[in-house]
């Protein structure tokens, strides 16, 4: 039975993840941003340097440490680079990216004295293939994917493992995090995650198995490992699909100047 903690428990992929710990028999402490939550819940923002302190202290208090940290509480973001402003870059930045560094940084201390632990960090297919109109969450995603790389080779000399979770979209409430002055790009972003076939839970399925694995890399469905795999073996075939998307992009925001 290992001791879990889950950022961004409370909906969507990591209230799927809970629930299934839960059913295995783990500990876990579910951490959002509200201030109440189910049982074993901690209100946790990892905006907040003194939020992850606390969640630190609760975790060597009740359980004497942590077995797995499953950062993944984020937003979705997106936008033309002359269209999404500085804010909101700022903004997915803090959450998406430097709320995982919050939590690597916050718990890494408490893995290396007990040689063992594991990060889990969820990324996206958008760390590992980069559309276009989507700048700022392609960014920090990649930051993501690069940031749990160099840890699973820094923290290996104490028996920390690390994985990076990368889904393509599925059906969440994540849609309901995107804000900013691309309204187009939203739409489309919120359409694409509604009309998903997949399920937080069958993505939830696929990252267990992989934790259990020990695998580094996590592409827990089969539209995340084609586009991938198309980008590493071929990339003449991914580049003009990639331009295709801008391609009409720009017809539809020229459409929309012109009334």
């Amino acid at each position: 039975m290992s001791r879990v903690l889950v950022t961004g428990g409370a909906s969507g992929l990591g209230a799927a993840l809970v629930s299934r710990f839960v059913a295995e028999g783990h500990q876990v402490l579910c951490t959002d941003v509200a201030e109440e939550g189910p049982k074993d819940y901690l209100q946790l923002n990892v905006r907040s340097p003194e939020d992850w302190a606390a969640a630190v202290e609760w975790c060597e208090q009740n359980w004497g440490g942590l077995d797995i940290l499953v950062n993944n509480a984020g937003i979705a973001t997106g936008g033309r680079i002359d269209v999404e402003t500085l804010d909101e870059w700022d903004r997915v930045v803090d959450i998406n990216l430097m709320g995982v560094v919050r939590g690597c940084r916050a718990f890494t201390p408490v893995f290396k004295r007990q040689r063992s632990g594991h990060i889990v960090n969820t990324a996206s297919a958008a760390g590992l293939v980069h559309p276009p109109m989507m700048s700022s969450y392609n960014t920090v995603k990649a930051g993501v994917v690069a940031l749990s790389e160099t840890l699973s080779h820094e923290l290996h000399p104490y028996g920390v493992n690390v994985s990076v979770v990368c889904p393509s979209f599925f059906r969440t409430n994540l849609g309901d995090s995107i804000q900013g002055e691309d309204t187009s790009m939203a739409a489309t972003a919120r359409q694409l995650i509604e009309k998903s076939p997949r399920t937080a839970d069958d993505i939830a399925a696929g990252v267990i198995t992989g934790i259990k694995k020990k695998q580094f890399l996590i592409i827990p469905d089969r539209p995340a490992l084609m586009a991938w795999r198309t980008k590493r073996f071929a990339r003449p075939l991914y580049d003009r699909q990639m331009r295709k998307i801008a391609a009409r992009a720009r017809e539809r925001a020229e459409a929309a100047a012109r009334g």
